[in-house]
C-alpha cells in the first residue's frame, strides 16, 4: 500500500507514516471513516509526535482485518 512501518513486536496493533499522503492524521482517518467505514486513530492522539502516523489494531478476525485492509488500499489509491 505504500505505507512506511516498523513490525510490531508482541503488539496487537501498528503506527505506518501516512506523511507522504499529503494529509493530517486527523484528516486521514476522518476521510478514511467517511468514505470506507474504517476506522483507525489519529497518531497526534498520543502525542504531538504522532502526527503523520495512524494506529491500527489487528485484534480482529483475519476476515474483517483483510476487509478492513482492501478498503485503506482502495482510499489510498484514490488520494
Amino acid at each position: 500500500m505504500g505505507f512506511d512501518v516498523v513490525k510490531p513486536n508482541g503488539a496487537f496493533y501498528f503506527f505506518p507514516s501516512i506523511k507522504k499522503f499529503g494529509l493530517s492524521s486527523l484528516e486521514f482517518a476522518t476521510k478514511l471513516l467517511e468514505d470506507k467505514r474504517v476506522a483507525v486513530v489519529p497518531g497526534d492522539a498520543f502525542s504531538p509526535l504522532g502526527e503523520g502516523f495512524i494506529r491500527i489494531s489487528f485484534a480482529s478476525s483475519m476476515e474483517t482485518l483483510k476487509e478492513g485492509l482492501n478498503r485503506i488500499e482502495d482510499f489510498i489509491n484514490r488520494l
